[in-house]
């Protein structure tokens, strides 16, 4: 059953050629399958150069989506990163988190300097991952789907 208050989830991205923004959408439909059962959730999608320490501190939860590049998150993560680290700590420490990150070869590096960063924030990362290497398929457009569709429910629910 959902709590009566409406949870606030963050949803920040970066997609240069629009492999991970197709991920994101099915993460967004996941979110939408989530509030049509009745969760009650306030969705805040930004990418990544347009979402700032305020938006974070808004937030109950985030979910990150980010190319893996060069063996590194995406640059405008990065970024995103720098901009929030100091003014959102320690204010956000225990925020939940999810990832969904997609690379051409490898996400490994990708996935572990997020986790570094996201640990010096102290955020949780509450749900796996969702690490997409080479071409999309049906299989993973359905766990970003289920990805977005569970922690919607989740923090709804207040597990997170």
């Amino acid at each position: 059953m959902a709590t009566a208050e409406r949870r606030h989830l963050l949803v920040v991205f970066h997609s240069r050629s629009g492999s991970t923004a197709g991920l994101l959408s099915e993460v967004l439909a996941g979110v939408k399958d989530a509030e049509d059962a009745g969760e009650r959730v306030d969705t805040r999608v930004l990418a990544a150069p347009d979402a700032g320490p305020e938006d974070v501190r808004w937030a109950e939860a985030l979910i990150l989506a980010t190319p893996a590049n060069f063996g590194y998150m995406s640059g405008l993560v990065k970024d995103f990163f720098e901009r929030i680290f100091h003014e959102c700590l320690p204010a956000t420490v225990g925020l939940p988190y999810a990832l969904v990150v997609k690379g051409d070869t490898d996400t490994d590096g990708a996935l572990a300097s997020i986790r570094r960063i996201t640990t010096g924030l102290g955020w949780k990362e509450s749900v796996p991952a969702v690490a997409v290497i080479g071409e999309i398929g049906p299989a993973d457009r359905a766990a970003t789907r289920e990805l977005g569709a569970s922690f919607a429910a989740g923090l709804a629910l207040g597990l997170y």
